[in-house]
């Protein structure tokens, strides 16, 4: 699995015109399940994320977590990442297919929201706006089959 992840202090995703869901400060996390993937690598990946300590303490340094901060995170379904680029135009075939990759990008969100961290997410298969204001900036590429 496969997820990056942005330190934002706002963000939003539009669907049709119509903003569906928006939060404050806390993370983007574009998610994309891999051919393979199931509910460990899920469940790596939102501990991963809730603990990760990329949010400032007071002393300015990267030291407190997601958890830490009570920030909420913006779950977008992403299979783009899984993107092979040998030529130049990218493949996506290692990634899981629709229903499995619905099912994990919604188990990791469920799995963030059990780690206390208020989640809401974008629309799985959806043409997405995301807007954020990346803080930081700090952005972080996570692959759970390389710890």
């Amino acid at each position: 699995m496969r997820a990056l992840i942005q330190r934002t202090t706002a963000a939003s995703v539009t669907v049709d015109g119509t903003t569906v869901a928006a939060i404050g400060p806390g993370l983007v996390v574009l998610v994309c399940a891999m051919q393979g993937d199931g509910e460990a690598q899920a469940g790596w990946m939102a501990r991963k994320i809730a603990n990760l300590r990329i949010f400032r303490d007071d002393a300015g340094r990267m030291n407190r977590s997601l958890v830490d901060v009570g920030g909420a995170a913006l779950v977008v379904s992403q299979f783009t990442l899984a993107a092979e680029t040998k030529g130049n135009r990218p493949g996506f075939s290692s990634a899981a297919p629709p229903d499995e990759g619905r099912r994990l990008y919604e188990q990791v969100a469920a799995a963030l929201a059990a780690h206390g961290v208020p989640v809401s997410t974008g629309v799985f298969g959806a043409d997405m706006a995301v807007s954020l204001v990346n803080d930081g900036p700090v952005t972080i590429w996570l692959d759970s089959d390389r710890g």
